[in-house]
């Protein structure tokens, strides 16, 4: 897995692609979160467009990437999951945790 980071106006993506699963990738993912919220940027977008799959250990470093933003009176939102990642949030219902979109231009939108 690669974590990828951009900013855009006022917005940090990141961008994820490969596998979300256990290991350094989360701590990568979370630590890339954090150094954000540090740099005081309040508004981020995680592009999963490029995630292949995600497993339980995924599915929980994305919500704690989403507690810590909402710690920080940020907000996180996530953008351009695939059919089956997709899926994957509607069965474990955190389709209705996650502000989700079709496309990160979507996800930018939404700021605005």
């Amino acid at each position: 897995m690669a974590v990828k980071e951009k900013i855009i106006d006022d917005i940090a993506v990141i961008e994820i692609s490969g596998k979300l699963m256990a290991g350094d990738e989360i701590q990568d993912l979370h630590h890339k979160v954090k150094t954000i919220i540090n740099k005081g940027i309040k508004k981020a977008v995680i592009d999963l467009s490029k995630v292949k799959w995600i497993n339980s250990q995924g599915l929980g470093a994305l919500i704690s990437c989403l507690t810590s933003v909402q710690k920080a009176e940020g907000v996180l939102k996530i953008a351009g999951a695939t059919e089956k990642v997709n899926s994957l949030f509607m069965m474990t219902k955190l389709i209705t945790v996650f502000d989700s979109y079709d496309t990160v231009d979507h996800a930018i939108a939404s700021f605005k």
